[in-house]
């Protein structure tokens, strides 16, 4: 039998829409100052952090304190992380392609278009997506074995990304790569170490909610459509779109998994 105080969670689903929502509204108010929607790349992973600090908050007496505790730590310690890492990452930069290209296509006016499809959709997907934290917050279970595992596969996932954010910035960084395909390190083992590591962050915080077969079966969709974002969404495929002309990058394709890591085929791995 389910240990979750389902009528709890209930009312904390409202109040996590209402946190993501005023992270992504007032995201929003500065996007449109500034001319750049960018800035909701960086409000993706603070709108997470916002979410598991409202469950935090909200579950006290409801779950188990060491659960509540570790899925609300491991949402922060990721969404902040990755909001820092692409608040260096586009400083000094224009606009994202993406989101001309989205806006061009505005009927009427962009700015509404804007709210309506980059702002008020990230902030939908966001409360779905954070499904198996608000859960597992509200879960009488204490940890156990597969908690434990939950973990161990969301930190594979933060180091994958981490990792691999480190490597490719690092070798952006030296003129002497200007032009050139980045095919070092994890990079070597698959095309995307970042969007493999962001998965795996999502499925260990869904092991974390796995307290019965109904948790389990009702936040499923999250990580499932993490993944499906990662790989056939918004992520790997229009990465992998804008990169198909550059020069080498075939052949790095030809030899390099597409995500889930594998030794590279048809030469020896170089270190970074």
């Amino acid at each position: 039998m389910s240990a979750t105080d389902w009528s709890a969670l209930g009312v904390n689903l409202a109040a996590a829409a209402g946190a993501a929502l005023t992270v992504l509204l007032a995201t929003c108010a500065v996007g449109v100052r500034r001319g750049l929607h960018r800035v909701v790349d960086i409000a993706w992973g603070i709108a997470f952090a916002a979410v598991a600090v409202v469950t935090w908050l909200l579950s006290a007496g409801h779950g188990d304190d060491g659960r509540r505790l570790l899925v609300a730590a491991a949402t922060v310690v990721w969404g902040l992380r990755l909001a820092a890492h692409i608040a260096h990452r586009s400083r000094g930069h224009g606009e994202d392609p993406r989101y001309t290209a989205l806006l061009d296509k505005a009927p009427g006016n962009r700015t509404l278009y804007a709210l309506r499809v980059v702002y008020l959709g990230q902030g939908a997907l966001v409360w779905l997506i954070s499904l198996p934290v608000q859960a597992a917050s509200y879960s009488s279970a204490p940890l156990d074995a597969l908690a434990y595992v939950g973990l161990a596969v969301w930190a594979t996932g933060l180091a994958f990304e981490a990792v691999g954010d480190r490597q490719l910035a690092r070798f952006k960084a030296d003129p002497a790569n200007r032009g050139r395909i980045m095919d070092r390190g994890l990079w070597a083992w698959t095309r995307h170490p970042n969007y493999f590591g962001d998965s795996l962050v999502w499925w260990g915080l869904y092991l974390l909610a796995c307290t019965g077969w109904q948790p389990a079966l009702a936040v499923l969709l999250s990580p499932v459509l993490m993944t499906l974002l990662l790989t056939v969404g918004s992520g790997k495929r229009l990465l992998e779109k804008h990169m198909a002309d550059r020069p080498g990058y075939a052949a790095y394709a030809a030899r390099t998994s597409g995500f889930f890591p594998l030794p590279p085929r048809g030469r020896a791995r170089r270190d970074p």
